[in-house]
């Protein structure tokens, strides 16, 4: 297996890495470090924009300059070009022991969102599972589970008929029927289990053959399961706290796994803790929708 870090970038909590072609960047955050950054996945060169509060995650939009972001309890949206940042909608009440966390859309374009307990070991179960919906300048927000300790781990399958979501804390990621049509989701079934596998569940994302792709945060991998549920790829990686994969490139066929920075990392600048790293796993991912308006 060939591994390589792109670029010096480092974070201290990096997360949501998304390609968008129409610009040739990969874009992710870095959520303690209240940032957004673009990276050059060839050269490493790195455009930042900074953020008032932490991002939990941000989607796409039908104009390459605007992210909309999921930001503390609030959605946002980031002005690539001069860097202004516009309140959009409040999604849950502020609350100093909750944030919200990942989040993507799904294929018809719908941006689901969860949040988390703060802090994560607390043992708490306060987060929420929200999906937000724009008719022009309408919005709705369905919540649609309460309880979640930290909510992680959401794709959808390239005919976004499936839905896959994590609760960090239960070691469990659930698939779900999906209506593409409405968004309504039904027939929960334990997708993956996580006692004997490593770490636990945290970002993922699917190829294009219908397979889960998940960071195993405090395992040091990344895992494969098919659309049945079996574990057919589990590749070690040398950072202690891998958090999320996504396929990027022009042809879709590179897979950077981002990562949370530790004490080792501090001790040693070339410890891969916090850093982007692209595996070769000889497989092709599927585009991420924009946000639909």
């Amino acid at each position: 297996m060939t591994m390589r870090r792109i670029g010096e970038l480092h974070t201290e909590l990096g997360e949501c890495p998304v390609w968008d072609d129409r610009i040739g960047r990969l874009v992710l955050e870095d959520i303690d470090g209240r940032r957004i950054h673009r990276v050059d996945i060839d050269t490493g060169a790195v455009e930042t924009r900074s953020l008032p509060a932490r991002p939990g995650s941000f989607v796409l939009t039908d104009e390459p300059d605007r992210l909309v972001v999921a930001m503390e309890h609030e959605l946002v949206s980031l002005e690539w070009s001069t860097g202004a940042v516009h309140a959009i909608a409040e999604v849950e009440r502020p609350d100093p022991q909750v944030r919200l966390n990942d989040g993507r859309c799904d294929r018809a374009g719908r941006y689901w969102v969860g949040s988390m307990d703060l802090p994560p070991e607390a043992g708490r179960s306060k987060g929420s599972l929200h999906r937000i919906g724009f008719t022009g300048d309408e919005l709705e927000i369905a919540t649609l589970r309460t309880g979640i300790g930290i909510n992680n781990g959401t794709a959808f399958s390239p005919d976004g008929r499936t839905m896959y979501w994590a609760d960090t804390p239960t070691a469990t990621v659930w698939a779900y029927d999906l209506d593409p049509d409405t968004g309504e989701r039904h027939g929960e079934r334990v997708f993956l289990d996580f006692a004997d596998l490593p770490g636990l569940p945290d970002g993922a994302c699917v190829d294009a053959d219908g397979c889960y792709w998940v960071a195993c945060v405090t395992g040091s991998a990344v895992l494969r399961a098919t659309p049945a549920g079996d574990v057919d790829r589990v590749v070690e990686v040398p950072m202690l706290l891998p958090t999320m994969p996504a396929f990027v490139g022009a042809g879709l066929d590179r897979l950077v796994v981002t990562s949370i920075a530790t004490d080792r990392a501090d001790a040693d600048p070339a410890c891969p803790d916090g850093c982007l790293l692209e595996l070769d796993v000889d497989v092709v991912g599927v585009p991420e929708p924009l946000l639909a308006r």
